[in-house]
């Protein structure tokens, strides 16, 4: 006659510690909240200090252009990526063409180029010297004064350079907006008598409409944090305005006032974008969400279709990429050993560190708002999320005022008890940037595990309960195993983003400590872009697998029909 033994879960978790589990979680969520909105408040809190010499100046001088081309260059790119993305969304979807397969993922490779990057390639292309200008002076004989040249490095430049990367966004969101519509939708369209282009005009683009505009929302808010592209262009933006006020005049509070009211464009970004949805209904009752009845193109049709996704990819990473390719191969960076060594090694510590701790605080956190319903949880969760909205110079300047102070009073009391000076010990080394890095991007890992943690039905909560078993025991034991595609996911974003990040690590970064981005920055800045090509063209490489994986898998919902 056999026993029954409890798990041994069931001794470590008794029905005190099982009640205090979720108590703990909440602690932990709402702890975890401020510490990550503590930038943000930092900041907005700098908009009730007096107004310094520094920022009369800047006020009198160049805060007019800094708001004028921010605005212009947000309105550009809002063009750029909605046409680009919203175009390429819907030929994917609908319309079948030799290649469209392949498009499908391959349109989202732009992701894998910063921008930054692609502005070096460009430059070196249209340049005076480059090859663009050089074989027309060739073939017409023309002077360098007898023709006129656009000029890449100008505000349209930028807005041309942001918008090729960043429309990946748009068509990411617009392309699974018109998934998500069924054919019945489509099938009374045509019954009324509306042609491909009256579908998509009259029912595609309206149930499309919150897609499209979070995705262009998204573009505005990585456009509003850019410092790479419009500081090597010459554009006078907030970003480029910061570091001019921190470095360059040395004035930390009005670095700080002008990063509070690029945090107040950002918000009028969530505004709209929040506005555009209120009173609209765009519900899909139908069961039949499979697109069967596509347009099937053929002959000059096709050829069309072909060109207008080919144009992005070639313009948006092919081009770019084959430039940086082929500078890397020809000149190259004279410091690719041991240097180069080190810049990576320095970028992949970073990217790791930040991602593993990401997934691990997102696991716990996300967890802490499944297992507690309450208000406080929920509210914590989208404070905790709202950092991926903040640029990244906004977040340096917010966590350096704090940790920088919170440094030397760690110092004198170490001084103090131990006679011995230890420096700076959170500035002085990466904890105080991979704390920037975590503000910055945490709504990604985040926002990977709630999509997981979504799909495990609650039966298995209930059913681990009855077992014995606790939260964190629940947690370990049998979400965490049904959890790692998505931890795995959201670990390649977070790492991605760190290896691309420019402001916060070039503001933050210790000293003598740079990174693949931070070499590529310095070395275009002084006009070394064949040097340049190598760091950039690791950053692109490094980026690209996982983006590749990670498109297939975003693109082909469960159960869609392969063509």
């Amino acid at each position: 006659m056999t026993t029954a033994t409890l798990p041994p879960t069931q001794q470590d978790f008794s029905p005190v510690t099982r009640r205090q589990g979720p108590r703990l979680l909440t602690l932990f969520a709402v702890g975890l909240a401020a510490l990550l909105a503590l930038p943000v408040l930092v900041v907005l809190f700098n908009l009730t200090a007096p107004a310094t010499d520094t920022w009369h100046h800047l006020a009198s001088t160049v805060l007019p252009d800094y708001i004028s081309n921010s605005l212009l260059l947000m309105l550009g790119v809002a063009f750029g990526v909605i046409i680009g993305g919203v175009t390429t969304a819907w030929i994917t979807t609908m319309c079948r063409f030799p290649g469209h397969r392949w498009f499908e993922w391959a349109l989202l490779l732009p992701m894998a180029v910063p921008a930054y990057v692609m502005a070096y390639a460009y430059t070196d292309l249209l340049q005076f010297a480059g090859p663009v200008q050089s074989l027309l002076r060739e073939l017409t004989g023309w002077g360098p004064r007898e023709y006129w040249f656009p000029d890449v490095r100008s505000l349209g430049g930028a807005i041309i350079m942001l918008s090729l990367v960043l429309y990946p966004y748009v068509y990411l969101l617009a392309r699974a907006a018109f998934l998500e519509q069924s054919d019945s939708m489509l099938e009374v369209a045509r019954v009324s008598g509306y042609g491909p282009w009256g579908t998509f005009r009259k029912v595609a683009l309206p149930l499309a409409r919150p897609g499209i505009v979070a995705g262009t929302a998204l573009a505005l808010m990585e456009t509003l944090a850019d410092y790479g592209t419009v500081a090597y262009f010459g554009v006078q933006t907030f970003t480029t305005g910061i570091f001019r006020a921190w470095f360059s005049l040395g004035d930390h509070m009005a670095a700080a006032q002008l990063s509070a009211i690029l945090l107040s464009f950002v918000f009028l970004v969530l505004l709209i974008e929040k506005l555009s949805r209120r009173g609209a209904s765009f519900h899909n009752a139908s069961h039949r969400k499979r697109l069967r009845n596509v347009y099937r193109l053929r002959g000059w049709r096709a050829a069309v279709a072909v060109m207008f996704c080919v144009m992005p990819l070639v313009f948006g990473f092919l081009l770019p990429a084959g430039i940086m390719l082929y500078m890397a191969l020809t000149s190259g960076d004279a410091q690719f050993g041991a240097r180069y060594i080190t810049l990576t090694r320095n970028t992949v510590t970073l990217a790791a560190v930040t991602a593993a701790l990401a997934v691990l605080l997102a696991l716990v956190v996300g967890y802490a708002g499944r297992t507690s319903k309450t208000p406080l949880v929920r509210w914590s969760n989208r404070i905790a999320g709202l950092g991926y909205a903040v640029p990244g110079a906004v977040i340096a300047v917010g966590v350096l005022i704090p940790v920088t102070r919170l440094d030397h009073v760690l110092a004198a009391w170490i001084e103090a008890a131990t006679g011995h000076a230890p420096g700076l010990i959170l500035t002085g080394g990466i904890a105080a940037l991979v704390y920037a890095y975590l503000v910055r991007f945490f709504a990604v890992s985040l926002q990977a595990v709630d999509a997981g943690l979504s799909k495990i039905t609650p039966s298995m909560d209930d059913a681990a309960r009855s077992l014995g078993y606790g939260p964190g025991a629940t947690l370990r034991h049998v979400h965490a195993p049904l959890l790692w595609r998505s931890a795995l996911s959201a670990g390649l974003l977070v790492f991605v983003d760190v290896m691309k990040e420019l402001p916060a690590t070039f503001v933050m970064r210790p000293f003598n400590f740079d990174t693949l981005a931070v070499q590529a920055y310095n070395l275009a800045s002084d006009e070394r872009l064949a040097e340049a090509s190598t760091a950039a063209l690791t950053i692109v490489v490094v980026g690209l697998l996982p983006l590749i994986a990670l498109s297939r898998m975003i693109l082909r919902p469960e159960g869609a029909q392969r063509d």
